[in-house]
């Protein structure tokens, strides 16, 4: 598999906690950042996933934006409970 070289700027501070996060995991800069885009690409396409097929659900059962808000509500307060 061939790689590319690619620039990316980063503040200085930010570019510290990664080369931290880096040493901390005696990887290299360079394997940290593949490692989360590859982790961000990943999340994006599951969550990609979870939208379309909610859609598709929600459009069988005739369901609205609020039915959802309110399902997710009821969800959220019977598990503080």
């Amino acid at each position: 598999m061939s790689s590319v070289t690619v620039n990316i700027s980063f503040q200085d501070r930010f570019l510290d906690s990664i080369d931290q996060v880096a040493r901390r995991e005696s990887r290299s800069r360079s394997e940290l950042l593949r490692e989360a885009a590859r982790i961000y690409i990943e999340r994006k396409e599951r969550w990609n996933q979870i939208f379309a097929e909610t859609s598709i659900q929600s459009s069988k059962q005739a369901l609205t934006e609020k039915d959802v808000l309110d399902e997710i509500s009821l969800y959220r307060s019977e598990k503080r409970k």
